[in-house]
């Protein structure tokens, strides 16, 4: 399959069956093509608002047999209000100096990353990252990508997020914090702190990748309200209790 983006144009590619990382006893596939030239920026804007997901210079979305599990999810930014439990999560969180900065990885942010990873996924699929690993995840990119940098009143560094900007929104491409801080909720305030900075820069929407009805690591993403899903039909909003895992 080609796309056109311009003058130029994209091949696409199929990977082979794999364990699922959300649905026990599944197997998923992701169509792909990589970023690369002057057309990068263009095709990152139309493949994010199609679904896809960037990885340094690859950008994918599933493509299962029988599946249509993984559901793209967006958060717009201007019609959101925050839950009472989410100006909680503002509140103990307004000590956080917040500083955008260019897509270069520090020995500071992978020694978070790790302390990230050893305490919530040390079984994952990113637990044996090193350095050079974290470096190419943030590092190789073609489209304007920012580290946001989360830092307290003394200085130390306790949550990051690998962050692209769109026309119309910010994607999340990947965001840690520190296990430390547990009663900060840094994963949730995030998220929050991204709708406010979209609103700051007069955008629309914080792309927040996939959601899975039935997996239980996925349901927090349901909480940013009004959420917005994309179906055949375009993106549309998310709003049907038996749509959302039960949260009301």
């Amino acid at each position: 399959m080609t796309e056109h983006f311009g003058k130029a144009s994209s091949e696409f590619f199929v990977t082979a069956p794999s364990a699922c990382p959300y649905l026990p006893g599944r197997l998923e596939r992701k169509v792909f093509t990589v970023l690369q030239g002057p057309t990068s920026e263009r095709a990152n804007e139309v493949l994010t608002h199609r679904g896809f997901r960037r990885s340094q210079n690859i950008i994918y979305r599933p493509a299962c047999d029988r599946c249509a599990a993984c559901v793209p999810v967006r958060a717009p930014a201007r019609a959101f209000q925050p839950s009472r439990s989410q100006r909680r999560i503002m509140s103990r969180n307004a000590d956080l100096q917040r500083a955008l900065r260019p897509p270069v990885a520090t020995d500071e942010q992978f020694s978070l990353l790790r302390d990230y990873l050893d305490d919530r996924h040390s079984e994952g699929g990113m637990a044996d990252m090193t350095l050079l690993d974290y470096m190419a995840m943030v590092e190789e990119t073609s489209v304007d990508t920012v580290m946001v940098e989360y830092r307290d009143f003394n200085g130390a560094l306790a949550a990051c997020a690998l962050t692209d900007r769109l026309a119309d929104g910010l994607s999340m491409v990947y965001s840690f914090f520190s296990p430390r801080a547990a009663r900060r909720s840094l994963g949730a305030y995030m998220i929050l702190d991204h709708i406010a900075l979209c609103n700051e820069e007069r955008r629309d929407f914080v792309y927040l990748g996939y959601w899975v009805e039935n997996s239980p690591k996925m349901a927090y993403k349901t909480r940013f309200r009004p959420l917005e899903r994309l179906t055949r039909r375009g993106w549309e909003p998310l709003n049907a209790p038996t749509q959302i895992n039960g949260v009301k």
